[in-house]
Formats: structure tokens, sequence, C-alpha cells
């Protein structure tokens, strides 16, 4: 097995592409999304594809595999042009695809899933034991341990990716398509698959792999294409290009001031959410932490710390015991209404399960929390439409219409929406978890001077994230989780990785904050 660190060449006898897209162009109505853009992959590599949300690399994805039909160009395997009728058909030439977004049912069980169009007979009935079995299998190698009999809606996010993988892998698979695939995955997770994608090509799979980070591509692929804005940069072999190059392709233009300077807090800066010894059941216990007016506190932990189970409890969403207060007061919070009409908004980390209605229109999502403004006592469009105008400027969503679905958005496009829909509450303290998972650099760099303006204009935020980079760049101070518990509060010179981590994983611990009570946790002592 090749090493972790260095890229696989692939060798002489395979650098005859098995799959190619000749002048792929893709558009819906009248909007053109893909301009002929040309790729292949060979057996036993590795390709990646970059560029900003919206740049077009899901739907080069999807036309190579079957979900779309290009409206130019074609598709060649093994020398031969194909169109397919459906991804089925695609899948029955080998062509597999894991989506960014889950394709799971989540009412059928792990191993329904895993089989579902491709059931295993015998004596004319469904196999079920076989089934199970072979599932099982598959998810040892993936190094997952779950139930096969467990419905998907009752797995984590992650485990229901791990699921996913396990499915495509199932297949006869020939060339593999992954979108994002590591979008949710733990480190560890992260691990397991790039060794199962070492595994693949070993065997002469071709990989076309869709990421937004970095730091992964240089480490897992061979040949990197680049687009931008529906047209292809360039190809280049990965150890050409630094990471730094390569966002700079992505996006036009150099990123070196990837982080707004952090606005200064004044030293009286009043508590304006406080949390005394708040407990979530089966999830926190007994936390005490308070966020100033103007700060932004940053929530770190691995998976299953309890970050966003201790805020979805502040907000009404969990059961809790203990106390809230805001601007001093004690609150209860049964619904997340009652938290946005004090002033106290939140975005969710599943953006397309809980924050947008991906089937309806930009402006119906853009007013929905706050349609008080805009129903008095009829809902007054040109009202929204207008706000929807303003919003698209404010928070540079890129479409080529507004009359579109928000599932026609990209993911960094739908994030920004979700922002927009979040800021027309007029909220005084936000809470935002994992605002930039699953969005490219150029994008996260205006979530981020977003987050300033925030600031600048008096508004507190609680800023929950797995990127410890984006951490210690954006936040004031870092409340470090671990199993439910906070573990340890860093600022100033103990603002590092290493002590972030520390904590994370149990290394440390500061023992005053079982005992403390909140008004010594926001800085005034």
């Amino acid at each position: 097995m090749t090493s972790s660190t260095t890229p696989r060449k692939p060798s002489s006898e395979r650098d005859q592409p098995k799959l190619v897209g000749r002048g792929l162009s893709m558009a819906f109505g009248p909007v053109e999304v893909l301009h002929a853009v040309d790729i292949d992959v060979t057996p036993g590599e590795v390709h990646a594809i970059l560029g900003e949300n919206g740049a077009g690399k899901s739907t080069l994805l999807k036309l190579v595999s079957g979900y779309h039909a290009p409206t130019a160009g074609e598709v060649i395997l093994d020398g031969t042009s194909r169109r397919f009728r459906d991804p089925p058909d695609a899948e029955a030439n080998g062509i597999v695809m894991i989506h960014q977004e889950l394709s799971l049912v989540p009412d059928l069980s792990v191993e329904e899933n895993v089989f579902l169009g491709h059931e295993r007979h015998r004596f004319g009935l469904v196999d079920r034991q076989a089934q199970k079995q072979a599932t099982r299998e598959l998810l040892a190698t993936l190094q997952t341990k779950v139930d096969v009999n467990r419905r998907v809606r009752q797995l984590s996010v992650s485990q229901a990716q791990m699921v996913e993988i396990a499915k495509a892998v199932s297949r006869d698979v020939r060339v593999l398509c992954m979108d994002e695939p590591t979008d949710v995955l733990t480190g560890r997770e992260t691990e397991v698959l790039f060794d199962l994608v070492r595994r693949l090509t070993a065997d002469g799979v071709a990989v076309l792999y869709v990421s937004h980070k970095l730091d992964e591509i240089k480490r897992i692929a061979d040949r990197v294409t680049i687009l931008r804005d529906g047209y292809k940069i360039g190809t280049f072999d990965v150890t050409d290009l630094t990471p730094a190059e390569m966002a700079r392709r992505m996006v036009g233009r150099d990123l070196a001031d990837m982080y707004p300077a952090k606005a200064a807090l004044a030293d009286d800066a009043a508590p304006v959410l406080e949390l005394d010894d708040v407990s979530v059941p089966g999830h926190v216990e007994h936390v005490r932490v308070a966020l100033r007016k103007g700060e932004i506190l940053g929530f770190a932990g691995l998976v299953g710390a309890g970050r966003t189970e201790l805020f979805e409890g502040v907000i009404g969403l969990r059961p809790k015991h203990g106390t809230v207060r805001k601007d001093g007061r004690p609150v209860r919070w049964s619904h997340p209404e009652d938290a946005k009409r004090a002033g106290v908004a939140y975005l969710t980390e599943d953006r397309k399960g809980k924050g947008l209605l991906l089937s309806k229109g930009l402006r119906e999502n853009l007013t929905l929390q706050a349609l008080e403004r805009f129903a008095r006592p009829f809902t007054n469009i040109r009202k929204e439409q207008s706000a929807l105008e303003h919003s698209v400027r404010e928070f540079d969503v890129r479409v080529a219409r507004l009359d579109v679905h928000a599932g026609a958005l990209s993911g960094g496009n739908q994030q920004k929406l979700v922002l927009a829909k979040l800021m027309l509450t007029t909220p005084d303290v936000v809470i935002l978890d994992e605002p930039t998972r699953g969005i490219d650099v150029g994008t996260k760099r205006q979530i981020y001077f977003y987050i300033a303006e925030l600031i600048a204009k008096g508004t507190s935020v609680v800023l929950i994230s797995s990127e410890l980079q984006e951490l210690l760049g954006v936040a004031h101070r870092v409340v470090v989780m671990q199993d439910g518990h906070v573990k340890g509060i860093v600022e100033g010179d103990d603002m590092n990785e290493q002590t972030i981590m520390a904590y994370a994983t149990g290394l440390r611990h500061d023992p005053t904050l079982s005992a403390a009570r909140p008004e010594v946790l926001h800085g005034a002592a």
C-alpha cells in the first residue's frame, strides 16, 4: 500500500483513459452552468475536481454518472461514446456515484439500503441473511460498527455517510465518483476512507474526487482539474500546486487575508447570553459559560462532544435543565420561536434538512422566519421580492435568476441564503453551527467577513466549528467540550491547536470549570 502522503501515479499500463468527458456542457433552462469542459480519468488514478461553490463540480460528476444528460458534449467509456439513460444504466457499466447529499432511504434498514435495487435472491426470494452478512463485511472494511438492522434515520450523519460509501463499493465499480465524501466524517473515518480509496485504485478503479478540503486533495489525488464559474481553468499534476495556488486558481485572486482583524472587546463588555449549570439529558452536563456583547465565542470538540446538543437545548429544540439568561434576565424558551422573539437566532448545521425548504423558491425561504414583517394581514409579495433582491446583493448569493428553487443553488449559495434568512429576524445574538461546512475557500472567507460585520454592528456570535483554524482565526475565546462537559476555555496565548486538542481529547482539564459561576467565565475576572 502506498504512503498516505505520497500521490500515486498511474502505472504505464494504466495510462489509457477509462472515462473521458469531451466538451461537456449543461444548461438548466436558459442558464448554462457548465461550458465545454474536458476531463478524463485513468485506471488506478484519483482525479480531483476543485472549484468554488457553483463552479459546476457536482454537475460534472452527475453528467458522467447518468444523473443528467449533457446539453452538449459526450461521455466516452473505454473508447466508446455512451449516453446513459439514468444512474442505474451508468452503474451497470461500472460508474457509481457517492453524493454530497445522502441518497439513502431513511425508513429502510442499513442492509436494505446497501442492496436497494441490487437485491440478492435465493429460490426467487430476497436472501436477507446473505445481504446482512455482506453488509456486515462491507462495514467492517470501513471500520464502522453499525447494526445492519437499524433504520438509516436512527444513524448519525457520519454513520449514514459510511453506509452510503459501503453501498457504492458493494457494486461492481470501475469508476467511482465521490462528491465531498469526507464532509461529515470524523478524522478517523476520513483515514479509513482514504485507505479504502488506495485499495480500490490499487485494483485499477478510477476515482473522480470532489472536495473543498485542499489538504485532502494534496494527500489523496494524482491530478486536479480546476473549474471556475462553469469553465475549466486547467488540469494539473497535484505535486505542481500548493494549497494556496489551488485556492488562487479557484477564485481568481489571492486569499492572503483569509480572516478579518478581530474587533477589540471592551473591558466592561456585559454578558448577553449566560448558561448557568445547563444540562441536556443524555448529551451535556453542567455547562457554565457566558457570551459577552460584541464577542465571537467559539465552541470546539470532537464528534459527540455535545456542542450542537447544548445549543439545541438552549433555544428550545431539546429538553434542558439549568438556567439560561438573556441580558441578565432568566428566560424559558420551549421553542426556537421564543428565542427568536428574544433576539437569538440559530443557524443549524444541517442546512439542507433543517435550514431550507429545497423545493420552495428563494423568496419563500428568505422570509419564512420573518413572515410577520411581510404579512399584515396578507403577504406582500412585492415587499418580499424587494427583500430578496437586497439580500442577494448583500450576501452575494450567486444565482442567474431569482425565480428558482433553493435546491437549485450550490451548497455555498444555499448557506448564504440561510444566513440572509437568519439576519432578516434582526437578532442581537447569533448561534452559528458549522457555518462553513461543505463550502469552498472563497465562500468561507466571505462568511468570516460577514461575521466580522455582525460584530461591528454590536451583534454577539457563538461559533460552533470542527475546524480549529477557523476558530483560531475568528473567535475571541474558544470553549472546548468533551463527552458533554466543558474541559477548558482558551484565550490569549493559549489559543493554539495543541492546547485545544489537549482539552478536546481529555488530556487536559480545567478543574475550576465544574464549580465556577458564569460571571468568572465571561472574562471579568
